[in-house]
């Protein structure tokens, strides 16, 4: 089984991202990866996993019914997925993204003092979301 969790890590913007500061993705009749991402994490800070999020999303997208999520998840996480260096909350929408040491994840806009904090802090690990574009 594979997982995209991180522990004790800090996903910041990319360095491509378009925007100084975040923002909410915007709501669409079918909802993006971006909103569904947001929408998870920012209703529950440090509740869920990257794994949780990822398959959230997926499920939601896909129509899974409750009854078949288990079956689903196991077969979604039998081969590697992107993690969420890639999501769109980092790359675009300015959003920092913080895993705990047990891997549960929350947002910190790119102009706050917390993501500030995270962005300099020793004690977690760091890397970038994604950039958008190879140059």
């Amino acid at each position: 089984m594979h997982t995209t969790d991180y522990f004790d890590t800090f996903i910041e913007v990319a360095e491509d991202s378009p925007t100084d500061h975040a923002v909410e993705p915007p709501h669409r009749d079918q909802p993006t990866v971006a909103e569904l991402h947001y929408e998870l994490i920012s209703a529950r800070p440090y509740e869920l996993t990257s794994d949780d999020v990822l398959f959230e999303t997926y499920a939601r997208r896909n129509g899974i019914a409750d009854a078949d999520r288990p079956a689903a998840r196991e077969q979604l996480f039998s081969k590697g997925q992107a993690c969420l260096r890639s999501s769109p909350l980092g790359k675009r929408y300015g959003w920092g993204i913080h895993s705990d040491d047990q891997g549960r994840v929350a947002l910190y806009a790119r102009e706050s003092e917390e993501y500030r904090r995270l962005a300099g802090a020793d004690d977690v690990a760091h890397t970038r979301a994604m950039r958008s574009s190879r140059g």
